[in-house]
């Protein structure tokens, strides 16, 4: 393989572009994830060449795909909606400036609608006590950022092997507890753990420097997320039974974090062995929820149809897509006044993206997308989802009330 070092900022982009596959709709925050993802491939190829390893990382999204309101994250070169690969699931080395969180949604049944005014009677009360798993006081995030409790009725259903409570709910949240070094582990956030940040190494890139773990740290820092991500489980479960009470689990997925050494999820839900298990896919709260069991993907079939089959073969990774088996998790981010991407600029490392907005006379210049105004997708997720045939639905919710605290 010919050394990509030597290569040309630009050329790097170009080449980081062709390793990325998308699954996304077209619009202005799908624009913005490919292209700011471009620089987020391109540190990590470089930084694989450094390492002495084929620079093959690659970013395949989900029909979500969109931007990450994280601002380091976003810094850093990711979008979100998708499953990021850069090696072997057994070959310890972890690119931590990804940040994994173990963000996920459960999804719990009810036999009885509950009065809102109840549901908020006992956040407060929750919110007041001192609340631990395993010796960990819980941090509740209610009030956090997109994470949020929706309930539900059964509107329709397409499976009528499948029985269900009549009504459902979703509580959506992480472990920020976790995120410091704390008597379980060092950490999972390096701009919030010193202790993290100094034992990470630095590869500079011609776009910035890239951080990582390998080795022993690596092998802690899986053991350590692994916890986080069953703690985070447990929390959400904890927080659905102060809630409401006697629930029945029906989903509690996590859609940001590590998959194994080499993979990462990024806003998206990894398929389980278990071909009746059910993901959530969360749509803007005024509309439906739907509850999916997902299909192996990607096909052959799949592959060709979408047009990827030469420039993956070419790019030496087929077999990612063949082992993609992701789907999204809710609609994504949606950016009603930017059309598209049409230059990127870049000033003393700082990335600037010219979009093109609704009225065509008119650009848009901005650096941090937390400035952007948004909302969130439709339907036409979910109508991807079944077009691509990435997975089958099996419910749909119609939404009852919303709680943003």
């Amino acid at each position: 393989m010919q050394a990509i070092s030597f290569l040309s900022k630009k050329e790097l982009l170009k080449r980081a572009k062709s390793f990325y596959f998308s699954l996304g709709v077209e619009d202005g925050a799908s624009s913005l994830c490919r292209w700011n993802f471009q620089y987020g491939l391109a540190k990590i190829h470089y930084a694989q060449e450094q390492l002495g390893k084929d620079p093959l990382a690659t970013f395949i999204s989900t029909p979500d795909e969109t931007i990450s309101r994280n601002k380091i994250r976003w810094q850093n070169g990711y979008g979100y909606g998708g499953k990021l690969t850069w090696g072997d699931a057994h070959d310890p080395l972890i690119f931590i400036d990804t940040k994994p969180n173990a963000c996920g949604m459960l999804v719990g049944g009810l036999d009885e609608l509950p009065e809102p005014s109840e549901i908020i009677q006992n956040i407060n009360k929750i919110i007041q006590k001192e609340v631990y798993i395993d010796d960990i006081k819980i941090q509740w995030d209610f009030k956090k950022g997109n994470h949020f409790i929706d309930v539900f009725e059964i509107e329709e259903k397409f499976n009528d092997s499948m029985r269900f409570p009549n009504f459902m709910f979703v509580i959506h949240g992480s472990a920020p507890e976790l995120r410091q070094k704390n008597e379980k582990g060092i950490g999972i956030y390096y701009d919030q753990s010193p202790e993290l940040r100094q034992i990470c190494k630095k590869i500079d890139t011609p776009f910035g420097p890239i951080l990582y773990l390998d080795g022993t740290d690596a092998k802690d820092f899986m053991k350590y997320f692994n916890y986080v991500k069953w703690y985070a489980a447990e929390k959400r479960k904890k927080a659905a039974e102060m809630l409401f009470g006697k629930i029945q689990v029906v989903s509690n997925p996590m859609h940001q974090g590590l998959i194994n050494f080499g993979e990462i999820l990024l806003g998206a839900q990894h398929i389980s062995d278990d071909p009746k298990k059910l993901f959530p896919v969360a749509l803007r709260s005024d509309l439906p929820m739907y509850l999916i069991t997902a299909l192996p993907n990607l096909t052959t079939k799949q592959i060709e149809n979408l047009g990827f089959e030469h420039r993956a073969k070419k790019n030496g990774v087929y077999e990612q897509l063949t082992h993609f088996n992701v789907i999204p998790h809710g609609g994504g981010y949606y950016l009603p006044h930017v059309n598209r991407v049409t230059d990127v600029l870049e000033f003393d490392g700082t990335r600037y993206f010219v979009c093109e907005q609704e009225n065509e006379e008119a650009i848009m210049i901005f650096s941090d997308v937390r400035e952007t105004q948004f909302s969130y997708r439709g339907k036409k997720i979910v109508n991807k989802v079944e077009d691509l045939n990435l997975g089958k639905i099996e419910l749909k919710l119609k939404p009852k009330f919303v709680l943003k605290i």
